[in-house]
């Protein structure tokens, strides 16, 4: 490693701190860029400074004690490396980093690099999804953390996976009323999923008093559902959804959260030049990693949610995992029994991942049931049906050509809401899989940059 060039990590979540605990350890100064004013990650999100004294147990719940190990382990080591908070990273070429930072572009060159980048929801649309009081699950649960308040005063949670009976548990353990928790997947699909879910007693326990406490408080889930519209004219009033048995049927609320798991942001390690790869159980293209972390691209190295949605203690081990990576390249000695025992944890961790995606698989009959005349790209305005055209007029066989022709994928958010919608819909109407239509190449800047962040260029020392 050059002398001038510290490691640099993007992330200051569960896996980028773990990640520069370890460095700072082996006597580096790593550089940690985060987008956030406080570290800790989407999972472990702090409130904002002033004014918010919550405990950690009424934010995190069951996960407090590990959020405060994750917020205390940044601290400790806080004098001990760069920390460089609400910072945009939104290019990655030729060895640097592109940063927004108080509103001016910065240059950060690196030597290695370990993308710690995190996940963002996955949702599919539904016509009303775009009405006030619409949020996802992610997003509900940023503003009942973060801010302290709640999306509505009677939600109804959509979708499938572990984080839609969280958001609804919290939600109701603050306070709030909850209309009902509205799942996608079959009650048998999950309960045939369970054995293998049992190679983790606790994550299973806490996901089955979830379900418990949300029952037991008289709130309704029901189970196998599709989604029909969300109703309202100002704001939603009503979530409109078919039962199991095709049954239509309307339940009053003031908000809607929704999601279907998670989704990798790969946009970095894209850029990065990373090889990627098409993963069956996250139904996305993702980079590729060895067991280490190790891209395909020497010397940057991936970690947590970022290259495969595995969750935050998952997210600890493979951080540490990347970081003793690195220093092995380095020529840095480290504890092989240590490296092992990571290997080993993250091997079980895996195992049940595999067991819980099949117990709140992807909805892929969704796509089929979206209108043309729904909205799917927000930021351009595309429907469904654009998307649906290009395909069945031969014009576009995949993702890139579709958003040439469509705009879809073009907006503020390049593909990060949109993305996964317009992959079902291109390979349903071509007969495919997600796999068989691409992937969108990630463009710079991957977020939005004021105009006035070109007039001023300057580079990190």
């Amino acid at each position: 490693m050059s002398e001038v060039l510290p490691p640099v990590i993007v992330g200051a979540g569960p896996a980028g701190i773990r990640a520069a605990e370890r460095l700072v350890a082996a006597g580096l100064r790593p550089v940690v860029v985060d987008e956030a004013a406080r570290w800790g990650g989407q999972i472990y999100r702090q409130p904002p400074d002033g004014g918010f004294t919550r405990p950690k147990t009424a934010l995190y719940g069951f996960e407090a004690g590990k959020a405060d190990a994750v917020h205390r382990a940044m601290a400790a080591i806080r004098d001990r490396v760069d920390y460089c908070p609400r910072t945009l990273v939104w290019n990655c070429e030729a060895g640097a980093l592109d940063l927004l930072s108080e509103g001016a572009s910065e240059a950060l060159p690196f030597s290695h690099l370990i993308l710690a980048t995190g996940a963002t929801d996955r949702v599919l649309p539904f016509p009303g999804w775009t009405l006030p009081g619409v949020f996802t699950l992610g997003g509900s649960q940023v503003a009942l953390k973060f801010q302290g308040c709640a999306v509505g005063r009677r939600v109804a949670f959509l979708g499938t996976g572990p984080l839609l009976y969280l958001v609804a548990y919290q939600y109701l353990k603050a306070g709030v009323e909850v209309a009902g928790v509205f799942d996608t997947t079959p009650f048998t699909t999950q309960a045939c999923a369970t054995a293998g879910m049992l190679r983790d007693p606790a994550t299973l326990a806490k996901g089955l008093l979830f379900v418990g406490w949300l029952r037991a408080h008289g709130v309704p889930i029901h189970n196998g559902v599709r989604p029909v519209r969300g109703e309202g004219a100002e704001r939603v009033d009503a979530l409109v959804w078919r039962d199991a048995r095709g049954q239509e049927r309307r339940t009053a609320c003031d908000a809607i959260a929704f999601g279907l798991g998670l989704r990798s942001e790969t946009q970095l390690a894209d850029l990065a030049g990373c090889r990627f790869r098409f993963d069956e159980a996250d139904r996305a293209w993702l980079p590729e990693r060895d067991g280490a972390g190790r891209s395909s691209v020497p010397g940057v190295y991936l970690a947590g949610d970022g290259s495969g949605i595995s969750g935050a203690d998952a997210a600890e081990l493979a951080g540490e995992r990347a970081a003793l990576a690195m220093l092995e390249d380095l020529g840095r000695p480290v504890e092989a029994a240590r490296v092992k025992e990571l290997d080993g944890r993250l091997a079980r961790i895996a195992a049940f991942r595999r067991s819980l995606s099949a117990a709140f698989p992807f909805p892929v009959d969704w796509a089929d049931a979206i209108a043309d005349d729904t909205m799917i790209c927000r930021c351009e305005g595309i429907t469904a049906g654009a998307v649906r055209e290009v395909a069945r007029s031969g014009q576009a066989r995949e993702m890139n050509r579709a958003k040439a022709l469509t705009r879809a994928g073009m907006g503020r958010c390049q593909g990060r809401m949109c993305s996964a919608t317009t992959a079902e819909l291109l390979s349903r109407a071509l007969g495919t899989g997600p796999d068989g239509v691409g992937r969108l190449r990630a463009q710079p800047p991957i977020k939005p940059l004021p105009v006035s962040a070109g007039a001023e260029r300057r580079e990190v020392a």
